[in-house]
């Protein structure tokens, strides 16, 4: 066990490796100059020069992208372009929106997709099952952005109920930090529900006319217990599988999620950031988003071992 861990951990450093390579080439040939957006509309020809070399955009990609991921190596993510400040501060400062986002968004997502998809499974090709399969198809279909705008006009507008915008912090109250995070949330975990309940569904369905399953209702168990303890704990491997998978689309989303509703998080720091070329925020922020993917699907794997025993590394 602790040998695959070790293996898995060492193979992450050259997948971070081509990530932070294709980042940053992909970024320094993006139409655009940072030591034009820096100087502004007024700036002259020498004023660019002179931003430039400033922030060592003169040299060679090659030259650049050395020191750079030489930096990274000893800690260092360098100082923002546009907001002149150490970009390790700037995303310890964005970290906790984003964080009670995506963690809110799995929770919401998991204990509202597992159970559809549970019943669904359960009640195949009833009414229940078509709903179900019909609003994962209308999750998948509708982009973030529209469901959110969609939430904010009835949810805040018309009935009141959440902010149209804005975050507070967890240490200024929680309920007031919960009140400001779910709707952004739920928005976001809409796709998410999606995806999971409709894997739900066929992992249960594999499982519910097997041998096992037939024993526990042999026995008298209620189908509740038989669903929960022997159904759905047998088709969890998959479920958890989607749940990582998932996690890329979570991360996507939460650019669009922030910006709609203006929380000041790591999706809406990565938008400033490119539109202002801010080079060295904008490569940080993606490979921390690239390292937790693989930390989690890493921790996915591990888990494997704790649903299912028969499965070792």
């Amino acid at each position: 066990m602790w040998g695959y861990i070790g293996r898995r951990i060492l193979a992450t450093i050259p997948v971070l490796l081509i990530v932070a390579l294709l980042v940053f080439m992909m970024l320094r040939f993006t139409p655009g100059d940072p030591a034009a957006v820096i100087a502004g509309d007024s700036a002259t020809s020498a004023d660019l020069v002179e931003i430039r070399a400033k922030l060592g955009l003169d040299r060679s990609v090659v030259t650049q992208f050395v020191i750079w991921f030489g930096n990274v190596l000893q800690g260092d993510f360098g100082e923002s372009f546009f907001y002149k400040k150490t970009v390790a501060s700037l995303i310890g400062d964005r970290l906790e929106p984003t964080l009670a986002l995506a963690v809110l968004t799995i929770v919401l997502a998991t204990l509202i997709a597992v159970p559809l998809g549970t019943l669904a499974a359960y009640r195949q090709g009833s009414w229940i099952d078509r709903s179900v399969m019909g609003l994962s198809v209308m999750g998948f279909s509708v982009p973030v952005f529209v469901v959110g705008y969609l939430l904010i006009l009835v949810f805040s507008l018309q009935f009141g109920w959440f902010p149209v915008q804005g975050y507070q912090r967890l240490s200024e109250g929680f309920w007031g930090f919960l009140h400001r995070l779910l709707l952004p949330s739920f928005t976001l975990a809409i796709v998410y529900v999606a995806l999971l309940a409709r894997m739900t569904r066929t992992s249960v369905l594999e499982v519910l006319n097997e041998d096992y399953v037939r024993t526990a209702r042999a026995k008298g168990l209620p189908e509740i217990k038989v669903l929960m303890f022997h159904a759905l704990r047998n088709a969890a491997v998959p479920i958890v599988t989607v749940i990582g998978i998932g996690i890329a689309a979570l991360l996507g989303g939460v650019v669009v999620t922030e910006s709609v509703f203006n929380i000041p998080g790591l999706g809406r720091l990565t938008v400033d950031a490119v539109l202002a070329r801010d080079y060295p925020t904008v490569q940080a922020v993606i490979l921390l988003f690239s390292f937790a993917y693989v930390l989690i699907n890493l921790l996915i794997d591990l888990l494997y071992t704790v649903l299912d025993p028969r499965i070792r590394y």
